[in-house]
């Protein structure tokens, strides 16, 4: 019999074969010296997560306990299947000298059907096969053995052994004592204290993550737009974080193992947020932390979208670029021809309060809208953002423009001496839209050079560029010039 027979069959007996045992540790408050050995969400009394986007969580988990006095184990469970063991931090909230830890394992070898088979070889089970019997379904149990099972199951019926033999379902007696329903952290600890106490245990977990979105709606006449901010956060962590309070830290994702402890101290510490703020945020560190007002739930497998930020009206500027490279010097597959360029799209605005903004802007996606001449609003692309300070611009490139052209050519070339040149260019610009435009064009320049003429106002950008504004009328046609003495 194949191996996925036995995993669907077990998947099937489903609580049959369990409902008269119980799995170690189901029972959180189990007695035991006036204390209970086990713990599970039902003692959770706060909660609060802090995200950083490079798939990582600090978790901070608070529970009221009744503990026995002296030594024994505790079972502390529902915690993230993620959990990184060396990052966990037990206490006591309410007398923290007097319950101490001196011993902590980890428990991550959870029950699946496969695993439980593997811990019964060697014991007996009973085989459940299915028959139609007269119209009616009748079930035949075996008891039977298994002596091993590596490739598929071997097993002893009586005095034979059987092998290839297919079970509808299976019933095990009891649940195996080094097999968990749930990530399972196990501490050692003595109590010389009260019995009853608030505990806190923080760790870091892996397969959290969160991303920023962002959605700038344009409007008609390019002017201003309404900007909305969104939290995209993703919990693959093996648990469900309940009524938690949410955090996230956003910076230089390299360095979040510096300041971890940091951070925990962070987490613990931060003020409530007013219960009608979306997202307040604070600096701390080389970092951003970003706290939601309100509490939330973040299921495992979820994905969940919290809003982060708002702006209406912000002004903004459509650019139109034409970025020019050393390459253009001529067209060296059809000489005398013109070089087609692309003119990009852009639009820009800055992130201050004026602007109804200056919020620090994590790093992100922004997608831009705009509407039609019949009031739809259309999807006009896509550009990414870093980590954006307050009061810094923002240029977003859309795309390239339909409507506007840009051809160039090298029209002359002149040596003056040995390492002299003198060399001129000639760009065509032309714009077949509705409204005049003005486009930026930046020319890379070498060498040592010297502007000797120009057909329109030209700004020295740096050591080996040159920027232009040339306006363009509607429905025609602007021609840049311009001639450069370089001394190589």
């Amino acid at each position: 019999m194949r191996t996925h027979l036995w995993v669907a069959a077990l998947l099937v007996a489903g609580t049959a074969g369990l409902s008269h045992h119980s799995a170690p540790g189901a029972s959180a408050a189990a007695a035991r010296d006036g204390g209970q050995d086990g713990s599970t969400l039902d003692d959770q009394v706060d909660l609060g997560v802090t995200v950083y986007n490079s798939d990582i969580a600090l978790v901070r988990d608070v529970r009221e306990l009744q503990l026995p006095r002296g030594n024994f184990d505790l079972r502390f469970m529902d915690v993230a299947a993620t959990v990184n063991p060396a990052t966990v931090h037990f206490r006591s909230l309410t007398e923290p000298a007097r319950v101490n830890v001196l011993e902590q394992n980890y428990e991550y070898d959870l029950l699946e059907p496969d695993k439980l088979l593997r811990k019964y070889v060697g014991r007996d089970v009973i085989l459940v096969r299915r028959r139609q019997e007269n119209g009616q379904t009748r079930e035949d149990e075996v008891k039977a053995r298994l002596l091993s099972y590596n490739n598929a199951p071997v097993w002893q019926i009586g005095s034979e052994i059987v092998t290839g033999m297919n079970a509808d379902h299976i019933k095990f007696p009891e649940l195996p004592a080094n097999l968990y329903t749930h990530p399972t952290l196990i501490w050692t600890l003595d109590n010389g204290g009260a019995a009853r106490h608030r505990i806190e245990a923080s760790y870091l977990a892996g397969k959290l993550s969160w991303s920023s979105d962002y959605v700038l709606t344009v409007a008609r006449d390019d002017k201003a737009a309404d900007l909305d901010g969104w939290v995209t956060l993703t919990n693959g962590s093996g648990t469900s974080f309940r009524n938690t309070k949410l955090q996230l830290v956003a910076g230089d994702l390299n360095r979040v193992r510096q300041v971890v402890g940091r951070a925990m101290e962070m987490a613990a510490k931060s003020a409530p947020m007013s219960a009608d703020a979306l997202m307040a945020q604070e600096s701390f560190s080389d970092y951003h932390l970003y706290s939601l007002g309100r509490k939330t739930t973040i299921n495992n497998n979820e994905t969940k979208q919290v809003s982060m930020m708002s702006g209406s009206g912000v002004p903004v500027r459509k650019r139109y670029v034409v970025d020019g490279q050393a390459f253009y010097y001529r067209n060296a597959q059809h000489p005398g021809s013109p070089i087609k360029d692309v003119v990009q799209v852009y639009y820009q605005f800055k992130n201050d309060e004026r602007a109804g903004l200056g919020v620090p802007m994590p790093a992100g996606v922004i997608r831009v809208y705009q509407a039609d001449s019949k009031g739809g609003t259309q999807f006009v692309g896509e550009d990414r953002i870093n980590h954006t300070p307050k009061d810094e611009e923002l240029n977003l490139k859309i795309g390239n423009a339909f409507d506007v052209t840009c051809e160039r050519k090298q029209i002359d070339f002149e040596k003056i001496a040995p390492n002299v040149y003198e060399v001129e260019y000639e760009i065509t610009l032309r714009n077949h839209k509705a409204s005049p435009i003005t486009v930026e064009v930046n020319e890379p320049v070498g060498g040592t050079w010297r502007m000797l003429r120009s057909s329109y106002t030209w700004t020295k950008t740096d050591a080996w560029a040159a920027a232009f504004a040339v306006p363009v009328a509607t429905d025609a046609t602007a021609v840049l010039t311009y001639r450069v003495r370089v001394t190589f």
